[in-house]
């Protein structure tokens, strides 16, 4: 069959000329006929210490490109390092999806192998390959190895957030707390939590879009390269057939998705991700999918946060496999993955080795666990929770709101003495959302009050327009919608407000009579510190960025433009 790139090399024109005389650099005559060129789109970078051993993994895929007769071109693309980049990495995920879309469209390349780790890359990945519509393989970079400190397993991000609030509650000293620091990141690797890094690559596999068997692996684990030599050849094997995202992408592989979601326990920041995905491939998934879909899963994973073990231990106990294979009844049977088979084919035969760290369907870590979608006066477009790392006696709950309105509100206020709040309290902060932060960060889950932590309080009900790292756990409410910023009702709660938390009735309440609401207008606090950028990319995204409720992209990126390129360059 031919293929894109001979667009491009056949022939004998000036152009073609051009195309092949550049890329030549020693390349055989045979590189430029007939021969796939795959593209290997790789988020390694050091400033991405997630992503670092991706050139590693790049070299096992070259290798299997070449012996299937493909050729293998490296493509560096947008990284975006989630403990590094500020204001928050969630600001660049659709810039990272635009520009790799585009040099994927722009470029003489066949298919795509695909190589993320760190929390946004497989998504701002999975956005492109979807827009462009070439043949296209992930390869999850996996998560790191276990780290130990004084006898105990650290998981990375779960500790963080629960050894900061002892030592602000006395608990531990600030040397113990510098001292874990060194044991937090053993090996190269994602977080080995079930944070949003690893789910997502799970979640990449539930879709179809990784070889099998793949994702989950450790990073130092030697299987990966081996799995990374396979999809390589499969790469090459695709684009001969033909097969692309479209037509694995389907209703059916979302489904799956949502409830692979939830039976790992699987991060909120997943349901922005897959809307987002949705979009640029026209399936029509809504908010409601999720709790219709996926809320009365069981989560069958027993791994931090929601409970004890970690990602190394989920791989050795039967991985997304044997996950999958007890909710098989749950699956959409019509899905595919990339070996071009439905996804249920390959659970065949998988087994649980470890019952601890995977439950079966008969004894569930939850019997109900998948992420729970809340309405409400509060959220008129919708909210999400994830009960699996709340605290049950919070999942119904009502309390008077003491309202933050900014991140620089809360940091100054939470810990002064005189501050209003006790046990009971809903913890509200605001202008965290996609246009007002900007970028919608990780500040949902708020450090308790000193004075709560100082009587023994670990977890209040907290309620946001912002999201919440995946390591993280307690009864918080995110990705309120619409958000201040965008005019929602949380731009209009005063302190004392009573809010009411149903979680069971998927109900969330702000008990103010509705025409107290209307005539009420946002504190000039809470307007005067939403962003207003003047210039580049922060401007564009502030223009034109939807709500969470349908995935947060950009309102011109939602769909797809294919990889046709018409016009030459010379």
């Amino acid at each position: 069959m031919p293929l894109r790139s001979d667009e491009w090399y056949e022939g004998e024109t000036r152009n073609a000329y051009i195309h092949r005389g550049w890329m030549r650099r020693g390349a055989p005559d045979s590189a430029f006929e007939g021969r796939p060129q795959i593209a290997i789109a790789n988020t390694a970078s050091d400033l991405t210490p997630c992503n670092v051993h991706l050139h590693e993994v790049a070299k096992s895929v070259r290798d299997g490109v070449y012996e299937a007769g493909g050729i293998p071109l490296e493509l560096p693309v947008v990284s975006l390092g989630e403990t590094q980049v500020r204001p928050t990495a969630m600001l660049w995920r659709n810039m990272a999806a635009m520009a790799t879309e585009e040099m994927l469209r722009a470029n003489p390349i066949d298919g795509v192998v695909l190589l993320g780790g760190c929390d946004k890359t497989i998504p701002s990945l999975l956005m492109a390959a979807s827009s462009v519509d070439l043949p296209a393989v992930v390869i999850p970079g996996g998560p790191m190895l276990t780290g130990t400190f004084r006898g105990r397993p650290m998981g990375c991000g779960t500790e963080v957030w629960r050894l900061s609030e002892e030592v602000r509650a006395g608990t531990i000293t600030n040397k113990d707390f510098t001292d874990s620091e060194k044991s937090t990141v053993r090996s190269k690797g994602h977080c080995n939590t079930m944070g949003t890094a690893s789910t997502m690559g799970l979640l990449a596999e539930a879709l179809g879009m990784v070889l099998p068997g793949t994702a989950g692996i450790p990073a130092p684990d030697s299987r990966l390269l081996q799995q990374s030599h396979a999809a390589g050849r499969l790469a090459v094997e695709m684009v001969r057939s033909d097969l692309r995202p479209s037509h694995i992408l389907t209703r059916a592989a979302f489904h799956n998705a949502i409830v692979a979601l939830a039976a790992i326990g699987g991060s909120t920041n997943a349901v922005v991700h897959l809307l987002a995905i949705a979009g640029r491939v026209g399936v029509d998934l809504t908010l409601e999918d999720f709790d219709r879909i996926g809320s009365r899963v069981p989560l069958l994973v027993d791994l931090q946060p929601a409970g004890r073990f970690l990602m190394d231990d989920l791989y050795r106990a039967g991985g997304l496999a044997a996950v999958l294979n007890e909710v098989r009844d749950l699956l959409d049977p019509a899905a595919l993955a990339v070996s071009g088979r439905p996804l249920v084919e390959h659970l065949d035969g998988a087994e649980i080795w470890d019952r601890e760290v995977i439950r079966t369907r008969e004894e569930p870590l939850i019997a109900e666990a998948g992420v729970a979608v809340l309405k409400g006066n509060l959220a008129p477009a919708g909210a999400v929770i994830k009960p699996a790392a709340a605290s049950a006696h919070l999942l119904q709950h009502r309390g008077r709101a003491v309202v933050f309105d900014s991140i620089e509100d809360f940091h100054a206020r939470v810990d002064d003495p005189d501050l209003d709040v006790d046990a009971d309290s809903v913890m509200v902060l605001r202008g965290c959302g996609p246009k007002g932060y900007p970028g919608m960060p990780e500040v949902s889950n708020m450090p308790l009050p000193a004075k709560l932590l100082a009587q023994g309080v670990r977890d209040v009900v907290r309620v946001c327009d912002g999201r919440m790292s995946g390591t993280a756990y307690g009864t918080v409410v995110l990705h309120v919608a619409p958000e201040s910023a965008a005019g929602g009702p949380l731009s209009l709660v005063q302190n004392g407000d009573w809010i009411e938390l149903d979680v069971a009735g998927r109900r969330l309440t702000l008990d103010v009579p509705e025409g107290e609401l209307a005539a009420r207008t946002a504190s000039a606090a809470t307007v005067d510190a939403y962003a207003a950028p003047t210039r580049g990319w922060e401007r564009l995204y502030i223009d034109h960025v939807m709500q969470a409720d349908t995935g947060a992209d950009l309102d011109f990126l939602v769909g797809a433009s294919g990889s046709r390129v018409a016009r030459e360059s010379h």
